[in-house]
């Protein structure tokens, strides 16, 4: 009985798709600042007991901020990694361990999700 295997997900396919319930701005430097709005009912108990902010402000570097600005719902990881590459060249290295690292802090703090085959994929 031959054994089937699933061909693995190249990650590179992914397209990252900026969370709408976040809302962002950018500066007059550039920089992209994430605001995210805490309004579960645990952020609510903390609010309450602990004071915390209901709204935090995230700041991106100048690489995520350049970054942030080319999700645009159509490239793809494999392509973002490209225009990253010519924008700040040997700066960029090591590239693809950067991005995807990058990428999935986003994802888990979910600032983005990410799209394959036009479904959102909650797995990777």
């Amino acid at each position: 009985m031959a054994l089937i295997r699933r061909k693995a997900d190249n990650f590179l396919s992914y397209i990252p798709i900026i969370n709408s319930s976040n809302s962002y701005e950018e500066g007059e430097s550039g920089f992209i600042t994430i605001q995210m709005i805490h309004n579960g009912i645990f952020d609510k108990v903390a609010q309450f007991l602990f004071f915390t902010p209901k709204v935090s402000r995230i700041r991106l570097d100048e690489y995520g901020s350049f970054l942030w600005k080319q999700m645009d719902g159509v490239n793809t990881v494999g392509e973002l990694a490209v225009l990253l590459q010519e924008r700040y060249g040997e700066a960029a290295q090591p590239l693809y361990e950067r991005l995807i690292s990058y990428l999935k802090i986003l994802k888990n703090n979910r600032f983005i999700f990410f799209k394959r085959d036009d479904k959102i994929d909650d797995r990777v």
